[in-house]
């Protein structure tokens, strides 16, 4: 008999306790390794580039390709939390996981390697809203600030050693070292999960609605798939590509929506929105977060190909600044908990304009002293503007709606990274494009390390846009009273 079958006692049936803890750390374990997973390739993406012979814009769907399959499901989350047990749910999450990761290590070119990601973004996907519900069901609001700070501590813990140990590893062996690293990481999460997941939802099995799976995904992949295409659009063919892609996915999205609120049983109740602090907390959540995955995934270009520094040693510069990040969201969760989150999350939006700034300025003759401390205050302002913008959403809605709530919030989450990177990237493009243009005789191996770093101070200055935008709305935050 397992920990999640009820027994007869004294001719009654009982169900077993409840144990947050073990349950959270199951769940934690889990989207450690998912993070981990989607963040540590970035430190490779220039290997991969030379080992494939791919561009910029091509290699970024190994990312681009990840969060936007998370994207996809997440809305369908809602539908399989009334539908799978949690125990379930868990053991499949790992299984997509684990099979993507063993793909990925016998990936003989591109498109195999792509398609592993997508297998492992599956299982990301499906955790991680089902972390989500589990702390709404299992914690009171007045304590989900820390407990969320929790999480993001050791979410965030997962990006923060990625690019060290991703470096260290493509330094010994290869980029596949990632993935190999990643085996008995997965090993264990599978097996502790086993022994310590149990079944908190209420299966309710409500009607499953196809059409509106089908416009959520061809909405969502049309936007992202339009962004992703901007850096590498050639010709009027090109350009026609975008506006296609971009049309279909608005209009797919229109009509999930209007369907959304005529059906009795919506896949995802967008009444959600009708709550104030929800919907400006979703807006910043899509800001930030469309700035924290573009510094991820630009820093490595930058440190490897700008400055032209070891995997590795481009790895360690990037450490202090995840640790903080995760340091900051536990410490300031405790905070919001008593204070709310209106100085908070303004002082982080402050913290974000003056670092992207001064990003925008980085050259290839700046100090790596000066790119830690520049990096670590960006950090630190993600994760003073994230979990609370988040947890005050979420708060604010009644309990009937939090599972949509959840599912809404971290839909926003990932397409606003997928967005993000794919907008980084094509900045990024852009700008080298210009500074080429601009070149005068050969580009020899040092003055190629400056034209990345012109794409790259192009790419931080739309974040700097991105975060002045968020600061002006945050000027509407206010504590939801619960």
């Amino acid at each position: 008999m397992n920990n999640n079958e009820s027994v007869l006692i004294n001719g009654q049936i009982e169900k077993p306790k409840i144990r947050p803890i073990p349950i959270m750390a199951s769940l934690l374990i889990g989207v450690f390794i998912g993070i981990f997973s989607q963040t540590s390739l970035n430190m490779g993406l220039s290997n991969i580039m030379d080992d494939f012979h791919v561009d910029a814009s091509t290699v970024q769907w190994l990312t681009t390709g990840y969060i936007l399959t998370i994207g996809v499901l997440v809305p369908i989350s809602g539908v399989l939390y009334q539908w799978v047990t949690t125990r379930n749910l868990f053991i499949i999450s790992l299984c997509f996981l684990m099979a993507g990761t063993i793909i990925a290590i016998f990936s003989f070119n591109f498109e195999f390697l792509l398609f592993a990601r997508i297998i492992q973004a599956i299982g990301t996907g499906i955790l991680l809203p089902l972390m989500m519900n589990v702390i709404l069901v299992l914690f009171p609001t007045h304590k989900r600030g820390f407990v969320m700070g929790l999480m993001m501590l050791i979410v965030m813990g997962a990006p923060a050693i990625a690019p060290t140990i991703a470096g260290l590893l493509i330094e010994i062996h290869n980029w596949k070292g990632i993935f190999w690293f990643c085996i008995p990481l997965l090993t264990f999460s599978f097996i502790f999960g086993l022994i310590y997941m149990q079944n908190i939802s209420n299966l309710t099995k409500p009607k499953v609605d196809i059409i509106s799976i089908f416009f959520s995904t061809i909405g969502f992949g049309g936007i992202v798939f339009s962004f992703s295409s901007l850096g590498s659009i050639v010709g009027t063919w090109g350009k026609w590509v975008f506006i296609l892609s971009l049309t279909i996915g608005i209009l797919s999205l229109v009509i999930f929506s209007i369907r959304q609120f005529k059906l009795d049983a919506p896949m995802m109740d967008l009444r959600v929105f009708k709550f104030p602090m929800f919907a400006l907390g979703a807006a910043i959540v899509f800001l930030v977060m469309s700035v924290n995955l573009s510094v991820s995934i630009l820093m490595p270009m930058y440190l490897k190909e700008g400055l032209l520094l070891p995997a590795a040693i481009a790895g360690l510069i990037m450490l202090p600044g995840g640790v903080l990040n995760g340091v900051t969201a536990l410490v300031f969760g405790r905070v919001f908990d008593r204070y709310g989150p209106k100085y908070i999350v303004r002082t982080g939006f402050l913290i974000l304009i003056i670092m992207f700034f001064l990003f925008t300025t980085v050259k290839t003759t700046t100090g790596e002293l000066t790119i830690i401390l520049i990096h670590c205050c960006t950090l630190i302002g993600v994760a003073l503007v994230f979990n609370p913008a988040q947890t005050n959403g979420l708060n604010q809605l009644p309990t009937k709606f939090q599972t949509d709530g959840t599912a809404v919030m971290q839909t926003m989450l990932h397409v606003a990274g997928a967005i993000g990177v794919a907008l980084a990237i094509s900045t990024m493009s852009t700008g080298q494009k210009a500074y080429l243009d601009n070149a005068k005789g050969p580009i020899n191996i040092i003055a190629q390390s400056e034209v990345v770093a012109a794409g790259i101070n192009a790419a931080f200055a739309l974040s700097l846009f991105l975060s002045i935008i968020g600061f002006i709305i945050s000027l509407f935050i206010k504590r939801v009273d619960v």
